[in-house]
């Protein structure tokens, strides 16, 4: 029987992941209250004298939150400074692994293999080597592929919509592109969940609209990765979790070459949690279903508190 913990979740927010962020939090709720927790959720966009307010009568927090405000450490900071238990990394973890150059040189120093990179911006961009062969180019913090540019084939590239996302952001990370299978390792506890293998439509990218549209495969176990490569990318991604810092959950992409190389992309410290998301899938794949789940995130949240 599951005690009955009161339990915030937190939704929506102001960041341009608002939308994920407010289904991955209905779905944390279904779950939670399929476990007896009584559950109530606040979107953070209505401000924080409410949201003072309503701590004092919960047991833990679930911030459900994607983006700026969620993600990069602002919430757990505050919820730190509350002294009020919640689930997912602490403030330095997510600060660290929202700046996308930060975490570079953090993966770099501990000898992992890592995408060339580097800051640029509208200025300089067109300048710089990596944007003359195949190149990625995504805001230095933020998720979800939102304003991410895949460019296959430089002499093809829409510099104007390039140069449109970059008036938006001071500078953006420039990096070249990886060749390979795209991949997933979540962590949930101190646990590697199986490896999720992902496939985008033929002659697409996995960008923000086939991540939410049904058309991408999501493979778990992969169909085209041996079990040594896939245990040697759970291995990665459980040492990135604990050297960031990293508590109850995170979420490690990998593109992993056809010569078996793999290259660390990025860690997401609060993964999608809707019915579509990776962590959940590969959860199942455990044999981890989504009430159990999000019990294991809440009781991880109260031990590491006690």
């Amino acid at each position: 029987m599951v005690a009955m913990y009161t339990v915030l979740v937190l939704a929506g927010g102001s960041s341009n992941e608002r939308e994920v962020s407010l289904r991955s939090g209905e779905a944390v709720r279904q779950a939670l209250q399929a476990n007896g927790y009584e559950v109530s959720v606040y979107d953070p966009k209505d401000g924080k004298e409410t949201l003072d307010g309503l701590l004092g009568s919960v047991d833990v927090v679930f911030p459900a939150l994607h983006g700026q405000g969620g993600e990069d450490g602002t919430i757990q900071a505050y919820l730190e400074a509350k002294g009020k238990p919640f689930v997912g990394p602490d403030s330095q973890a997510s600060e660290l692994c929202f700046d996308k150059w930060r975490y570079k040189q953090h993966v770099i120093n501990r000898q992992f293999l890592c995408p060339k990179g580097a800051l640029v911006h509208k200025d300089n961009i067109w300048k710089n080597e990596l944007s003359k062969g195949p190149f990625v180019l995504k805001p230095v913090s933020g998720g979800s592929s939102i304003d991410t540019f895949i460019v296959r084939e430089p002499s093809a590239t829409d510099n104007l919509a390039i140069e449109k996302a970059l008036n938006n952001y001071d500078e953006m990370l420039l990096e070249e592109l990886i060749l390979g299978i795209e991949t997933t390792v979540a962590i949930l506890g101190n646990q590697a969940l199986p490896m999720v293998e992902i496939v985008p439509p033929a002659d697409q990218e996995f960008d923000y609209e086939n991540k939410y549209n049904g058309k991408t495969q999501e493979l778990c176990p992969p169909q085209n990765i041996g079990q040594n490569l896939q245990h040697t990318a759970q291995n990665i991604a459980l040492e990135i979790h604990r050297s960031t810092g990293c508590k109850g959950m995170s979420r490690t992409d990998i593109i992993i070459t056809p010569e078996g190389q793999l290259y660390v992309l990025e860690t997401n410290t609060i993964p999608g949690l809707t019915d579509q998301s990776l962590l959940p899938k590969a959860a199942q794949a455990a044999g981890i279903n989504m009430p159990e789940l999000v019990k294991i995130l809440i009781e991880d949240a109260l031990n590491q508190a006690s």
